[in-house]
């Protein structure tokens, strides 16, 4: 059977809920249409939905349109829920736009516009509301065709009457229509499906007028979908229903989904591509497959291409996630740009709040919910007021608590004036890898974008591959406030490893580094957010308006008179607007209307005053540091930031254009004497003699490294996600002595230092770890797999050793990420290396633990100095606590040789590194460490 999945979008008020009832009433799916002011339409069951009259959530219903089984979404018309109607978006095969013939196009009707111009979905309009005095039909058409697109064509004419009209959309039909003098239904599904064409009918939809005739143009037009035999899926939603069971909502895309079938986030990828956004791999049962009608719903043993459904089962979807064939897509245009926080009455714990809210996150992923340690507050990311009270209302109704959110603060972003090239280096220690980025600014609203110019012959494919996934896989903060960064290009222009000691997590700490060092050494510039606006006063208050706009450093066109009111819009800063809502409505005793919706980010008027009061200090962030690690005399050592590029190994193939910007007093690069200047000019002056002018070259390498990589020359997909250890747990015990003479008497103690030491480890290389023990002499052993503090430790199955395990787990988690193995077996090496896995030996594996155990003591002395905080306080009190409880009991008291132990740091000092590092994971709701592969 064909499907059609539509969505019907809107401003608020337009009638958007009001035409899907009468839509399935015409269509026969209900028999009684109902009414939102009423409390009995068949979408708005929400009792929040009810009382305020607007829809929230997106809804789902099947019905029959002409031969066809079309899905019908009605999605939330309010700006502040607008973010719910963009995640729809990207499962329609068509949108009906609902305008109200009395308000005309309004700023949230022009935001969906190009929302849907820049997914590419075919539109029918209907304007709404024909019954009430408004603009007549031949001036709708006009502002139709002058601020949407002159492809808007009024439908409710004869098909002789508009065939000259249709034929005018294409040049090709205009020649097919000089010779027959007709035009098709398939004439104009084909202009429709390629967005040439808008059909566009009137009438009311709470008395029915022209929903029939609407229903017939949208089955006879409607485009037809064609959908591959592979599988394939999105997901656009997730939710819980009344019973607390977790739903992800999909449409399938390409072949059958079945129940009990099995889904994986895994893509097998296109050649040249690379995948920066994969993560981590998992795979899940999908249990039931419900097809929804409302609130109601039916179980179906398979959902076949083209419909929607909703998934019980799955735990770890997320809104944009792509199966099968389907990639992931989770880029969102329209962004919260206010942060509120969280206030909870009394003593009520603030973490069974962060619970809450990460909960409702996963329902809407613009909340944003952040943790702040420091001051023990929850923040979260709201468009606005009435998102803020909704979701307060659902915190009292599901969770019992009662949260009260303070004034929102404005969400600010950050870019750089000029080109500035940073520098990473990192070397602690037997590892090394640098950096030298160049850093762009791009025209407002380009976002992040990637690219590369450094010569393979210096660095080897590989490696670039890496940087660029490094690049990608974060969000990069500012050092004006520590808000994100963006419109700003980062082209890898060199770099350098070691061949040896260089490994993935190296090239991931210098690029951090080099992107930060960049950051310091720019002017950066700080933006805030404008709001498009639509402000309706009556006539005689017009100039009171024009002068808040202007009070307000808005811009505003002439305000055009409307009979007895007037027209303003424009755009204005966000942080100025937001409580001009209320304003309006009190001097003009409610008569005015005034609409708003996030438009741009621009340069901020007052940047002084809003960073001196922000008060961000970027030298103090440890989470971003700018200075790197270089390596002398066997030891790593940290170099401030503006020191860094005097000190790199690489060559420097960039230099600023004169007069270009950079920080003012801040650069990272350092001038040459007098003398050399000298030298240069007559070594250049040798060189031009030979080779010809290198101004031309040098410029010509510039416009190279700006230009943007063909699409053809996309860099292959590099395995992403976290880097993954596997330890031979009894071969490392018996490789090293200490472990060996503890195992020797008592083997359970030496697997728990082990496990212990491999905690310390993975904190600091938040890499994932596996320990492998082997269990396979004990008959009947099934094998288990536990969850050891922040590593996992699995025990072999009977007949099974942990070398079996082991190639088997490399060889599976290799297709998708890095894996390093510990072990001194030297055949297991090599069936390893045969894997594409990296071998560490035992001993040089102990020089890695060495090296995090002395970082972690290092850490823990520098927070001691500091006055200890939220969860460094905790950390210091927790050891304390355990000095005073066991003042004897030290992990590594099992260790014979004394000059050893007196070289290892306070065991109790780990420990509570690692009770703090698990505190902060519990607080801040984080999932523990994530796991692909555990047969």
């Amino acid at each position: 059977m064909k499907r059609l999945v539509m969505g019907i979008l809107a401003h608020v008020d337009a009638g958007k809920t009001t035409l899907s009832e009468a839509i399935l009433y015409g269509s026969g799916a209900l028999r009684k249409a109902g009414r939102v002011d009423h409390g009995d339409a068949f979408f708005d069951t929400d009792p929040l939905e009810r009382e305020r009259g607007i829809t929230i959530r997106a809804k789902s219903t099947v019905f029959r349109l002409g031969e066809r089984e079309a899905f019908l979404l009605d999605t939330p018309g309010h700006v502040d829920f607008s973010t719910e109607a963009e995640r729809v978006l990207r499962v329609l095969d068509c949108a009906v736009l609902v305008i109200s013939s009395t308000d005309g196009v309004q700023a949230h009707t022009l935001t969906l516009w190009r929302l849907l111009e820049r997914f590419a979905i075919p539109v029918f309009v209907f304007v709404n509301k024909t019954d009430l005095p408004g603009m007549p039909r031949e001036g709708l058409m006009s502002a139709l065709k002058e601020k949407l697109d002159g492809g808007c064509m009024d439908f409710s004419g004869t098909a002789e009457e508009l065939a000259e009209e249709i034929a005018l959309c294409d040049e090709t039909l205009l020649e097919r229509y000089l010779e027959s003098g007709r035009v098709t239904d398939e004439d104009c599904r084909e202009l429709i499906a390629k967005r040439k064409l808008f059909p566009c009918c009137f009438g009311s939809a709470l008395k029915g007028d022209g929903v029939e005739e609407f229903l017939g143009i949208l089955s006879r037009l409607a485009p037809v979908p064609a959908y591959p035999l592979e599988f394939g899926a999105r997901a656009f939603k997730v939710a819980y229903d009344d019973k607390g069971n977790r739903l992800t909502w999909l449409k399938v895309t390409g072949g059958t989904l079945k129940a009990k079938s099995r889904l994986t986030n895994a893509h097998s990828g296109e050649a040249g591509e690379v995948d920066v956004g994969a993560g981590e791999v998992w795979e899940e049962k999908a249990d039931q497959i419900r097809v929804y009608k409302g609130v109601k719903f039916e179980t179906v043993e398979e959902m076949e291409a083209g419909g929607i459904c909703a998934v019980t089962g799955l735990t770890r979807t997320r809104a944009g996630d792509g199966f099968g064939i389907e990639r992931d897509d989770r880029e969102s245009f329209l962004e919260p740009v206010f942060r509120y926080q969280a206030f909870t009455p009394g003593n009520a714990d603030p973490r069974k709040v962060l619970e809450a809210l990460r909960r409702l996150e996963e329902e809407e992923p613009s909340l944003r919910v952040e943790w702040d340690a420091a001051a023990q507050s929850v923040q979260v990311r709201l468009m606005g007021e009435i998102q803020a009270e909704i979701l307060k209302r659902r915190l009292q109704e599901r969770f019992r608590l009662n949260v009260e959110f303070g004034a929102g603060a404005i969400v600010y972003r950050e870019t750089i004036a000029a080109p500035v090239e940073g520098v990473g280096h990192f070397e602690p220690l037997r590892h090394y890898a640098e950096v030298r980025l160049l850093l762009e600014p791009l025209p407002p609203g380009s976002g992040i974008r990637y690219a590369s110019v450094c010569p393979e012959d210096r660095l080897s494919r590989n490696w670039q591959r890496l940087i660029l996934t490094h690049l990608a896989e974060r969000e990069h903060v500012g050092v004006l406030t520590g808000s994100p960064v963006t419109d700003i290009r980062f082209t890898l222009l060199n770099g350098r490893a070691h061949e040896k000691h260089t490994e993935g997590g190296d090239f991931r700490e210098a690029v951090y580094r080099a992107v930060r060092q960049g950051l310091m050494s720019a002017q950066s510039v700080l933006l805030e957010p404008w709001y498009s606006f639509r402000l309706e006063v009556p006539a005689n208050q017009s100039g009171r308006a024009a002068s808040d706009i202007r009070r307000m450093g808005g811009e505003s066109v002439p305000p055009e008179t409307l009979g007895e009111t007037a027209l303003l819009t424009g755009e204005a800063p966000a942080a100025a607007l937001k409580d001009y809502a209320k304003e309006v409505a009190a001097y003009t005793h409610g008569l005015g209307q005034f609409s708003c919706q996030v438009s741009a980010f621009r340069p901020c008027g007052n940047q002084a005053d809003i960073v001196a009061r922000i008060g961000y200090d970027p030298e103090r962030d440890i989470e971003n540091p700018a200075g790197s690690v270089f390596c002398a005399h066997g030891a790593g050592y940290v170099v401030a930031w503006e020191r860094v590029p005097e000190m790199a190994h690489t060559e420097r193939v960039w230099r600023p254009e004169k007069g270009s910007a950079a920080r003012p007093g801040m650069s990272g690069q350092r001038s040459a004497g007098a003398s050399g200047d000298i030298a240069d000019k007559e070594l250049q002056a040798i060189f031009e003699r030979t080779y010809g002018p290198v101004k031309a070259r040098r410029e010509a390498q510039i416009r190279e490294a700006r230009r943007e990589p063909p699409e053809r020359a996309r860099l292959p997909r590099q395995p992403t996600g976290p880097e993954y250890l596997l330890v031979d747990g009894y071969n490392i015990i018996f490789a090293w002595e200490d472990l060996k003479a503890v195992a020797l008497g008592h083997l359970d103690a030496a697997r728990k230092i082990l496990c212990d030491s491999l905690c310390d480890y993975q904190s600091m290389r938040g890499c994932v770890v596996i320990a492998v023990f082997d269990a396979y002499k004990v008959k009947g052993n099934p094998g288990s797999h536990e969850r050891y503090h922040n590593i996992d430790v699995v025990y072999t199955k009977e007949a099974e050793t942990a070398d079996t395990y082991i190639e088997r787990a490399t060889y599976e988690i290799g297709k998708e990420h890095k894996v390093r193995v510990a072990t001194s077996d030297g055949p297991e090496q090599l069936i390893i290396l045969g894997h594409g896995a990296l071998r560490v030996s035992a001993s040089m594996f102990r020089e890695e633990m060495e090296a995090a155990r002395v970082r972690i003591a290092e850490l823990i002395a520098r927070n001691n100095r500091a006055a200890p905080t939220g969860a460094i306080r905790a950390a210091m009190e927790a050891a304390a606590n355990a000095r005073a409880a066991q003042p004897d009991t030290n992990a590594h008291a099992a260790q014979p040789d004394a000059n050893a132990r007196a070289a290892q740091p306070d065991a109790n000092a780990n420990a509570a590194f690692r009770a703090a590092q698990a505190r902060k994971s519990s607080v801040v709701g984080e999932n523990p460490t994530k796991r692909k592969f555990l047969p």
